[in-house]
């Protein structure tokens, strides 16, 4: 523990170390020293350290939170690398467009007006917006937090976070990629806690805990449910075909009839990171020509509107 708190470089995380180990030198477990920092590890870690304590097996344990981590790391890296671009692009454009309104267009408003010109449809449209912003600009900004505040506030409401949930999978092209991810989450939690040697019910009931949607915690819920009644989990899946597919309920049955349940589910697991890796990858290709041809579009706007007027006050000379 000494070691591992020496290489920690954040004073925060190796303060809780240094007192994880404390607790274990006075003679508690490390699953009861973990469960001590719920904001650090989660009841998945604690049960998965407390199970390899149990059979002697806490190596084996760690080499499954490993496995796990990495896994989770991997998805998160993937939708990262995904909204860089697009971020990147859009923060260009709207820096662009702030120039342009409050730089740019206040002189052109007065060279017009000394010239007598009679600007192009788009150069007389900025204008306008420039005149509206100049005017009403706070009640637009003030309307726009206002907003976003009712919204963030409304979707951290236990009303509004299920309203959000069910609405984010139900959204063209994304809804699929949530559901996929909700899915992976799912069914590796669910094999990595049988692997490690908790049972079906103690394994259901963690996972429903590690899953941040409505919808899958519920679907977990119910599936937990089921299986303390005597049910099967594919029993219980099959009910929620839109949003468990065929594919995982019939992978789920072939590993509950041979007994090799935990490693069907990882198959699904790779199955569905691959999709999810493939659909970033074709996001990303799709996103960069769509997002060139849009802020080309908005320059090319921007330059006639500043440039036009330009010209036609040099004609007057």
């Amino acid at each position: 523990m000494a070691g591992l708190a020496a290489q920690t470089s954040k004073e925060g995380f190796k303060e809780k170390i240094i007192k994880i180990s404390q607790l274990v030198d006075e003679g508690n477990s490390l699953s009861v020293a973990f469960h001590y920092y719920p904001d650090v590890f989660s009841a998945f870690y604690v049960s998965l350290v407390k199970t390899g304590e149990a059979s002697g097996k806490i190596s084996e344990s760690f080499y499954y939170l490993a496995d796990h981590l990495e896994r989770e790391h991997d998805i998160e890296s993937q939708i990262r690398g995904a909204m860089i671009y697009p971020i990147f692009v859009i923060s260009v454009l709207l820096v662009v467009i702030t120039i342009v309104m409050f730089v740019v267009m206040p002189r052109i408003s007065e060279l017009i007006k000394e010239t007598a010109t009679n600007p192009p449809i788009f150069t007389v449209m900025m204008l306008n917006f420039y005149d509206f912003l100049s005017h009403y600009g706070w009640i637009v900004v003030l309307s726009f937090f206002a907003m976003a505040g009712f919204i963030i506030y409304y979707f951290k409401t236990e009303k509004g976070r299920q309203v959000y949930d069910k609405f984010s999978l139900t959204l063209p092209i994304v809804g699929g990629f949530f559901k996929k991810i909700f899915l992976i989450r799912f069914t590796e939690n669910l094999s990595t806690l049988i692997s490690a040697g908790l049972s079906i019910n103690s394994a259901l009931k963690i996972t429903k805990d590690t899953i941040d949607n409505y919808i899958y915690k519920q679907i977990v819920s119910e599936t937990e449910e089921g299986v303390s009644e005597g049910e099967k989990i594919s029993s219980v899946l099959v009910k929620h075909q839109e949003y468990v597919p065929p594919f995982v309920v019939q992978m789920v049955e072939v590993g509950e009839q041979t007994g090799k349940l935990d490693k069907n589910l990882m198959e699904v697991v790779n199955f569905y990171q691959k999709e999810v890796k493939r659909e970033v990858d074709t996001f990303i290709a799709m996103l960069e020509p769509i997002l060139i041809i849009f802020l080309g579009a908005v320059v090319a706007l921007l330059a006639i509107s500043v440039l036009s007027p330009l010209y036609g006050a040099l004609g007057t000379i």
